[in-house]
């Protein structure tokens, strides 16, 4: 598993975090307005799913005991009449006691055990299949370790969340042109379209689908650092009703405030990793398909890795 360590002082890429940072800037009675905004947010936001405790748990998540728990983050591509895939899916493990997290990528092509339709397909069509529960379902079987929550940013709407944060700066390492949008190397400014156009470049990129989810990170990290600083106070209702339109999770106001009093050590050492595998077409029946191959013995060592960072060795 390839890994890039970052010690630099950013907050939990997970878009959700905005809210919960500015609830903590703000002050008197416009910090208790904010306060009634987020929390209506936080109403539109929380989606409770149809899913059982995971059974690779034997106690439940206590966030006040500060127990290391996970996130699936899925960024889904919704259109109207159209569930879409989860081209984007990151594994976020947090573990207070080493006061570390990790964000593992799962390339979207990866040949899994679909949990619930009983075939083996991309990991992305679990999402098209049965939505967010089948998607928890693959990846914790796949993983062999408990996925708790889950955070869904819907992509298409996720330039309302850049333009209500006022646009975000990020790091461009190569000139592209994408969708008649010319990208330069080196530091850009982007707003709302742009930024989507950025984060879904895949076929330019020599290193694929792991080039355009690291711009994704990108993109959601830049969104946070701007929604975190104090001037966006000025602007929280443009950004609450971005965030409740666009994203859904599980979590709740109460455990988002828990996350943020007791684990805020965790988000200062973020590792960044993926899964190391290779390409290969396989012919389903009727034509050949590409597919991402994890070998088993990679898959073991990552499982290895992520029980130990969940203390559930």
């Amino acid at each position: 598993m390839r890994s890039d360590k970052h010690t630099s002082k950013r907050k939990w890429p997970k878009v959700v975090g905005i809210i919960v940072l500015l609830l903590f800037l703000g002050g008197g009675a416009y910090a208790y307005s904010i306060y009634h905004s987020l929390n209506k947010t936080v109403e539109t936001m929380n989606e409770e799913i149809d899913r059982p405790k995971s059974e690779k748990r034997t106690e439940e998540v206590e966030f006040n005991k500060k127990h290391p728990f996970s996130v699936l983050l899925l960024g889904v591509d919704e259109r109207a009449g159209d569930r879409g895939r989860s081209d984007t899916m990151i594994v976020v493990t947090v573990n207070p006691q080493e006061k570390t997290t990790k964000m593992l990528s799962i390339p979207r092509d990866t040949r899994v055990e679909i949990v619930g339709k009983g075939i083996d397909d991309k990991i992305n069509h679990a999402y098209a299949f049965g939505g967010v529960e089948m998607s928890m379902d693959t990846v914790e079987q796949f993983l062999d370790i408990p996925i708790d929550y889950y955070a869904k940013i819907n992509m298409e709407g996720f330039k309302d969340i850049v333009n209500a944060v006022g646009g975000v700066t990020v790091n461009n390492d190569f000139a592209f042109t994408y969708s008649g949008h010319t990208f330069n190397e080196g530091a850009l400014s982007l707003n709302g379209d742009e930024a989507l156009l950025y984060s879904r470049m895949r076929k330019q990129d020599p290193r694929g689908d792991f080039g355009r989810q690291a711009r994704q990170r990108q993109v959601i990290q830049a969104v946070i650092k701007e929604g975190a600083s104090v001037s966006s106070l000025w602007n929280y209702g443009d950004i609450f009703e971005a965030i409740g339109d666009n994203v859904k999770t599980n979590l709740t106001l109460d455990e988002m405030v828990e996350i943020q009093k007791n684990y805020k050590d965790a988000t200062k050492d973020i590792k960044q990793s993926q899964i190391a595998g290779s390409g290969a077409m396989i012919n389903n029946g009727s034509q050949d398909i590409y597919y991402y191959i994890v070998p088993e013995e990679e898959r073991q060592k990552v499982q290895e890795e992520l029980k130990s960072h969940l203390n559930l060795q």
